[in-house]
């Protein structure tokens, strides 16, 4: 089979060989038929190949050949009958279905060496553990040089997983839900879209890993692995092999949200490049193209990110059996390759040249990288040394920042301090100002009162002079009061005024009727005089009844006049009764402004006894608040004393902090 083009799983293989050999002994004894060659492949590019290669018509054989194939059919039996074959130990890997998409045949002239190194393979993989241990640097020649990639699950034979029971995870894992499949969905369409197989199956491996390993996760980096994982062989294998990767090859520590581990192998790569790389790597520093903008992707994907299919896989095959060694290798060997174009760019141009110049700069074939990273000295012993060196510098970055976060949090502290004497400061100056400004007012207000005092003492001289009218007043009223009839006489004149009034009334009463009844009178004196102007002409006898009439009339002009007299004489007495009813009245409100004065005056001496005890408490709170006011302006002293002290002691501390 020719390296780089042939493939398949062994089982397939010998299984070809063993019906051609049977067919062949049976129908052709003289002549051996041989399988002409018919090669199905796929696109090498996306995919790994598989041989699938199936008998054709017989052609002739040479005796060699012949002989190869009964060492072939005697091979065969013997792993058959050998209870560690391979089928023995992947029976249910074979009959779940081979996960490989593509497919070979092998050519019709199969040498010696091509066939010895089949049987070579098939006897390797039936003892693999004692030739792993026995052997190891010749499974390290085969791995590095020949085709790892293209035989049946290696992958799971280099992890050792056919010894652990990781598989029975993956069925009970997919039943639970968690948000890392969220990412997982939203991440899926970067990872390796040119490969085939399921985006379901992608999306079941990272899930259920982040479910076995809650502290890992998900990382998008892992991705990756997985569909190169998927692409050899089934889910259950790859979910194992990618346990096992995680666990025994480092990548878990690389994959951890921390990434503890990819800043390690940043530093020993880096430090790398320094020792092998010079001038390369002052040219980096220059344009401050860190390592971590190129190389991270290197250690998290395997190069899967960065090479096509081909030779990344390559390049994982030989990490399957020597670990992270051979990332640093081809690293180095990749920059050692372009260091002569990466010395005339800038950084732009560095990053341009990292993604679209390297990645198909070994399309012809990964032999020469491969040889190149070889030839790159890797010490393990200096590696060793520079992960002691890095967690030493981590620790001293890590007590660093303790002791920066301590002196932080105290000078934090110190500020907060400082901030709460200047505010006890600036309340004290509040406060020294305030009992200032109460000074000035209780000075005010002791001005105030003094003139209220002095309002007061001339409202009581005034209070004196009217009590004095007052009294002079009452003296006089109470002389008046003494003439004054008592109160019967004063009941007595009340009844009386009553009766003088309903006399009145009738005296007005009368006083119309007489002078109706005068009216009518000078209407009949005015017809008697009408008809005395002819009386001289009567007979004596009309003249004397006309005489009669006369005296009549003069009398009762007599009693008319009377009565009126009458009416008007007790007109007057009614007036005077009315007169001195009203000067009763004048003396009863003259008695009640008395009896009123003498409550104003009661209440004026209440009031100038108030005043007076108003001034008295007035001198002793002013007297009082001379004494507060003094004491204040000592304590407010003392105080601003200790604050000015305290300040200079924490300015003090403070220069001595930042001296430190």
């Amino acid at each position: 089979v020719a390296t780089d083009k042939v493939a398949g799983k062994l089982s397939s293989t010998l299984s070809w060989v063993k019906n051609t050999v049977s067919h062949t002994v049976s129908q052709m004894a003289s002549q051996v038929a041989s399988p002409s060659a018919s090669l199905h492949t796929t696109s090498s590019s996306t995919t790994l190949s598989t041989p699938a290669l199936s008998p054709s018509s017989p052609t002739q054989l040479s005796p060699d050949d012949l002989e190869l194939l009964a060492k072939l059919e005697e091979q065969n039996r013997l792993l058959e009958t050998d209870s560690k074959s391979l089928r023995s130990v992947n029976g249910s890997r074979r009959n779940s279905g081979s996960s490989l998409v593509s497919s070979s045949s092998a050519s019709s002239n199969l040498s010696h060496l091509e066939e010895d190194s089949w049987i070579l393979w098939g006897r390797i993989v039936n003892e693999w553990e004692d030739v792993r241990k026995k052997k190891e640097k010749q499974v390290k020649v085969v791995l590095g040089h020949y085709f790892l990639g293209y035989i049946c699950d290696p992958y799971f034979f280099l992890c050792n997983c056919y010894q652990t029971s990781v598989t029975v995870l993956l069925s009970k894992c997919l039943l639970i839900k968690t948000r890392c499949i969220y990412y997982i969905l939203n991440t899926k369409a970067f990872s390796l879209p040119l490969m085939r197989g399921s985006h379901e199956y992608r999306e079941h491996l990272p899930h259920a890993y982040s479910l076995v390993d809650r502290e890992v996760g998900y990382c998008q980096g892992s991705a990756f692995i997985v569909g190169l994982l998927l692409m050899q062989m089934p889910e259950e294998e790859a979910f194992c092999v990618f346990v096992k990767l995680m666990q025994d090859y480092r990548l878990r520590e690389l994959f951890k949200p921390s990434m503890a581990e990819l800043g390690l192998c940043m530093y020993q790569f880096e430090c790398m490049i320094q020792e092998h790389l010079p001038e390369l790597y002052v040219h980096f520093q220059s344009q401050s193209f860190h390592t971590s903008m190129y190389a991270s992707s290197w250690f998290l994907t395997i190069f899967l990110t960065t090479f096509p299919l081909p030779i990344a896989t390559r390049i994982f095959d030989i990490f399957m059996s020597e670990g992270l060694e051979i990332v640093f290798r081809v690293g180095l060997a990749v920059l050692q390759m372009n260091q002569a174009e990466l010395l005339q760019l800038d950084m732009e141009g560095m990053l341009q040249h990292f993604q679209k110049v390297i990645p198909h700069q070994f399309d012809s074939g990964p032999d020469k990288l491969i040889q190149a990273s070889y030839q790159v000295k890797y010490n393990a012993k200096k590696m060793k040394k520079l992960e002691k060196e890095y967690t030493t510098i981590k620790t001293k970055e890590m007590e660093e920042q303790v002791e920066i976060k301590r002196l932080r949090t105290e000078n934090r502290l110190l500020k907060q301090r400082i901030e709460t004497l200047e505010k006890e400061s600036a309340s004290l100056a509040d406060r020294l100002i305030q009992h200032k400004c109460s000074s000035r007012y209780s000075e005010d207000f002791v001005l105030q009162l003094e003139k209220e005092l002095v309002q007061a003492r001339l409202s009581e001289a005034e209070s004196h002079c009217a009590l004095k009218e007052m009294q002079d007043k009452v003296l006089e009223m109470e002389k008046r009061n003494s003439s004054l009839p008592d109160e019967e006489n004063v009941a007595r004149l009340q009844e009386e005024l009553i009766a003088v009034k309903l006399r009145e009334a009738e005296a007005l009463m009368g006083l119309k009727e007489l002078r109706q009844q005068v009216k009518d009178l000078e209407e009949h004196w005015q017809r008697h005089l009408a008809r005395t102007t002819g009386r001289w002409k009567d007979p004596p006898r009309k003249n004397t009844v006309n005489e009669l009439q006369d005296e009549l009339m003069t009398v009762r002009l007599r009693e008319a006049e009377t009565q009126a007299e009458l009416k008007e004489t007790k007109q007057r007495m009614m007036e005077m009764e009315t007169q001195n009813r009203i000067n009763s009245n004048h003396l009863r409100r003259a008695e009640q402004e008395v009896t009123n004065l003498q409550g104003k005056v009661q209440y004026l001496s209440a009031q100038n006894k108030g005043l007076l005890a108003q001034l008295n408490e007035a001198k002793r709170r002013q007297a009082e608040i001379e004494c507060k006011s003094k004491e204040e302006v000592m304590a407010v002293r003392l105080r601003e004393a200790d604050r000015i002290a305290a300040v200079a002691e924490l300015q003090q501390h403070i220069a001595e902090l930042e001296i430190q």
